[in-house]
């Protein structure tokens, strides 16, 4: 069956991740408490750093708008999945779909420019004095405003590419959510244009902020082996953090799109994304509050003042 651009009334059909058996309902079962669980650790992240002003600072504001993107993260996918888990009803519009595409990827390069700005900040605190004057609120607002326009314009592109096709064989989508990867495979028309301007975005996406990120860290742990005492231990938990976080978000990243088209597998993917889009926004506040007190502070006060329960 083909169709054309204007005709945004056919449903796609997301095949999803899960069957009804008893392994999947446990595994599915497991999903929705690492998407509580992850809601949660961001929104009382957001919360903890809003609301203590001892806590009003670049890297803490930073980190604020990535639990922010991670909870975006979670929330373009997993409702709509256990939705249609829980009814049966596997169907999705183009219009929705879209939607979920462009989510999906402008998150996912804000996050990505967001990491440098992440490095640039600490690369700055670790090795300048004037860290106060140089990475001062205002800048620190541009760069993350600036990291938003630039995943969103990523979104826009892929979406306006995803949406010129025509979609002529099945419309079953090998996915649990609309991933630009699985609806290439649906075209009745020739995906290497596109696959060549996705490769394109990637690079930009991904291996210009970890170029940032490479020379940073680079800088911050020279500064770091070269000094001792509990600053410098207190800057290497730091920056191990960053990385940790870094390495989840960029590796499965490349995975995902800087692949050919025909190295993907729909289980591959399937994996892969739940890994990213469910796991990882959890972890990320695990890891960067695991060794903060500062944090861990922030919580407690505000579990005292009743501001949190």
């Amino acid at each position: 069956m083909e169709w054309g651009n204007d005709s945004f009334h056919v449903e796609f059909i997301l095949l999803g991740i899960f069957d009804h058996s008893p392994t999947h309902i446990f595994l599915f079962s497991l999903v929705l408490g690492i998407f509580t669980v992850a809601f949660m650790e961001n929104t009382t992240m957001i919360l903890i750093i809003y609301l203590d002003t001892q806590l009003h600072t670049p890297m803490y504001f930073l980190l604020s708008q990535l639990s922010f993107r991670d909870l975006m993260l979670i929330c373009t996918t997993v409702p709509k999945m256990a939705i249609n888990y829980l009814s049966g009803w596997k169907s999705i519009s183009l219009k929705v779909c879209g939607t979920q595409i462009f989510f999906y990827v402008s998150l996912l390069g804000a996050e990505c420019f967001l990491m440098a700005v992440m490095a640039c900040d600490c690369y700055v605190a670790i090795c300048h004095p004037l860290y106060t004057i140089l990475m001062n609120q205002k800048l620190c607002t541009l760069l993350t405003v600036a990291s938003w326009i630039l995943g969103s314009f990523d979104g826009i592109i892929v979406l306006a590419a995803a949406l010129s096709f025509s979609y002529c064989r099945s419309l079953e989508i090998h996915h649990f959510f609309c991933d630009v990867a699985a609806l290439l495979p649906l075209s009745c028309k020739d995906t290497s244009a596109f696959e060549r301007l996705l490769f394109i975005c990637c690079v930009l996406m991904l291996i210009l902020p970890v170029s940032v990120i490479n020379v940073s860290y680079s800088h911050v742990l020279a500064v770091i082996c070269m000094g001792s005492g509990e600053s410098h231990y207190k800057a290497f938990t730091t920056c191990f953090s960053h990385l940790s976080v870094v390495g989840l978000c960029y590796g499965a990243s490349m995975f995902m799109y800087m692949r050919p088209a025909s190295n993907h597998t729909p289980n591959q993917d399937k994996m892969v994304s739940a890994f990213y889009t469910i796991l990882t926004p959890m972890l990320n506040p695990l890891i960067y509050s695991l060794h903060n007190k500062e944090v861990s502070w922030g919580l407690k006060k505000l579990l005292g003042k009743g501001e949190l329960i």
